[in-house]
């Protein structure tokens, strides 16, 4: 598995724009792409941080090709309402820990 780290400077009221488009993006590219999804934390009021995961690296590096063009106006949402979006980090996956289900 592969991990991929971004960080999100968000402009000022545009918290629902971001979040929306991130999401609609992110489900394409989980659709058309491969990739295993991904989760979006808080910071703070304008600073969040998502990790993506993917099944290897490679997998990672081939995507975008198979993206729908609707992709590219998520894409284009996502970025109007940022500041900034940086990848932090780009990891492979050592041991997984994770639950398969949510705990009771």
């Amino acid at each position: 598995m592969y991990i991929v780290l971004y960080a999100f400077k968000i402009k000022p009221n545009q918290f629902e724009s971001f979040v929306k488009s991130w999401e609609d993006l992110t489900n394409l590219i989980y659709k058309y792409e491969g990739s295993l999804g991904s989760r979006l934390h808080k910071k703070s009021e304008s600073e969040y941080v998502a990790y993506a995961q993917w099944p290897s690296k490679e997998k990672f590096e081939s995507a975008g090709r198979n993206l729908p063009k609707k992709a590219e106006e998520s894409r284009s949402l996502m970025k109007a309402s940022c500041i900034s979006i940086e990848i932090l980090s780009k990891l492979e996956v050592v041991k997984n820990l994770f639950a398969e289900k949510p705990y009771d």
